[in-house]
């Protein structure tokens, strides 16, 4: 019998855990899809991983892949797999990664596939994957305790259809990664279809922290799964629209809108987070800041600067006096985008009259403010309101442009709902809104109030140009306290 060259099969191992691709092709002598692709070589480096999926595009085989290289390339690794329940555990991913064991002569001889328990025959008990479920009537730490108490070097932590886990049995997974040395992974996988939990986070609020590796069957993408028919996939869309919430889970991939009373879905604001542009899609367009004042201790304000179809970094306040607020308004204005050019325009809202002290300082300083008033009546009579008006305008805007990456915005910009009142279009109030999501929507506000009226650009307007060239004065609105009492007429050069 012919001993194995062990520095060969060491090396052989190694270069399969540099190279997670190579080794699906040279174990399972499989060719990946282009999205596989992505997330095999995330694996390489990135401890969490997460794949928001459209219906069908071959997830699954994925995490039996990263399995089967976890188990082959690490020493003396633990891997716990969960799913939604303990039937979809089984009849999906254990299945898979016995599929793929049956086509590895090499799996086959160095691992035991049993019902809840892969093993390494040298080692087995140090050296495992399981099939972890929980009881559907298990209370929040009983959930919990599912993938509770591991620890080894190597851990992997593999949660498949992860939209329906709780989110109890992934902070257990997530406080395992917190362990020192050895490689910690973290994998999630599922269709979109809750608004809510860990494949969610990862999509929008968490989303710095996660490779995430989004899969459509939308025909008209050139990147779409090729698993998926494209006859199938226009047959839905023809069938149901494409707005349906069931084809932008299962078509798309994906999140629904939180109500089919929104205006916009998770997934609008986050490609918004993503989408580039170029200087002509710009273009010569009016530089606009939207300003939403603190009405009360916890709320914030909101300086948020815009440029046709693209929306800056926003600046935020907490605490801050009228003075102070103004004077930030002022630096934003003189030093658009943290340039030196000015703005066109600047919307400050005065509903309710928060924003009346600042306005009036601004426009000491020579700013051209225009106040904008959330309950007035809007320019089109189909809307209920001025406010109805602009975050529609807004929402249709964030569709096809660019917005610094705020993740406040994604709640923000998803959760407002409307109705229609005697044939007029009617935003929520900005009090229900508060009220749900626990915070106001200042982000939302601001940058609404920059929709607030057309602004023509400085270099479209001849009157502009002239004022342009006149000799400013510098207005600094703080250096105009003295004795405790505000002087408008203060100025300094």
């Amino acid at each position: 019998m012919v001993k194995p060259d062990l520095s060969a099969v060491r090396a052989k191992l190694l270069g399969w855990r540099a190279d997670p691709i190579a080794f699906v092709r040279e174990a399972f002598k499989a060719e990946p899809d282009l999205w596989q692709l992505d997330v095999l070589n995330a694996f390489r480096t990135n401890q969490r991983i997460a794949m928001k999926a459209c219906k069908g595009p071959g997830k699954t085989a994925v995490l039996a892949w990263l399995v089967w290289n976890f188990l082959s390339t690490y020493a003396h690794p633990k891997v716990a797999c969960t799913s939604i329940s303990g039937d979809n555990l089984k009849d999906n991913l254990w299945t898979e990664l016995a599929h793929w064991q049956q086509k590895s002569p090499w799996l086959a001889s160095q691992f035991t596939h049993r019902a809840e328990r892969i093993t390494c025959n040298d080692h087995p008990e140090t050296w495992w994957a399981s099939a972890r479920a929980w009881s559907q009537s298990a209370n929040t730490e009983q959930q919990a305790n599912t993938l509770a108490g591991l620890h080894a070097e190597n851990l992997l932590f593999v949660l498949d259809e992860a939209g329906g886990i709780p989110d109890s049995v992934f902070s257990a997974a997530e406080a395992g990664l917190g362990t020192v040395g050895g490689t910690k992974r973290l994998l999630v996988a599922g269709n979109p279809t809750t608004l809510g939990g860990q494949l969610y986070r990862a999509a929008t609020t968490e989303r710095h922290l996660w490779h995430l590796t989004e899969i459509t069957a939308d025909p008209d993408d050139p990147k779409r799964t090729p698993r998926v028919s494209v006859a199938w996939a226009r047959e839905q869309i023809e069938k149901w629209g494409r707005d349906n919430p069931w084809v932008l889970v299962n078509v798309f991939g994906r999140f629904p809108p939180s109500s089919l009373n929104s205006l916009l879905g998770p997934d609008d604001v986050t490609a918004a987070f993503n989408r580039k542009l170029t200087e002509r899609d710009i273009g010569h367009a009016a530089k606009v800041i939207g300003v939403d004042v603190a009405r009360y201790g916890d709320d914030r304000t909101v300086i948020f600067p815009r440029q046709g179809r693209a929306a800056f970094a926003p600046k935020v306040l907490r605490g801050k006096s009228t003075l102070e607020v103004a004077d930030a308004v002022i630096f934003a204005y003189n030093h658009f985008n943290e340039g030196n050019e000015q703005a066109d325009a600047c919307f400050v809202d005065s509903t309710g009259g928060h924003g009346a002290g600042v306005i009036d300082v601004c426009r000491e300083a020579g700013l051209r403010v225009i106040e904008v008033n959330f309950s007035e009546s809007a320019s089109e009579n189909k809307f209920f309101n001025k406010r109805s008006q602009i975050w529609w305008e807004m929402c249709e805007w964030v569709k096809a442009s660019s917005i610094w990456n705020t993740p406040e915005l994604v709640k923000e910009l998803t959760e407002p709902q409307f109705i229609y009142v005697k044939d007029q279009f009617r935003m929520e109030e900005k009090e229900q809104i508060k009220k749900r999501l626990g915070f106001s929507p200042d982000y939302g506000d601001a940058l609404a109030c920059t929709f607030a009226a057309p602004i023509m650009p400085a270099s479209m307007d001849p009157r502009r140009q002239f004022l342009a060239n006149v000799p400013k004065r510098q207005f600094d609105a703080l250096a105009s306290v003295r004795g405790g009492r505000f002087d408008p007429l203060k100025r300094v050069r």
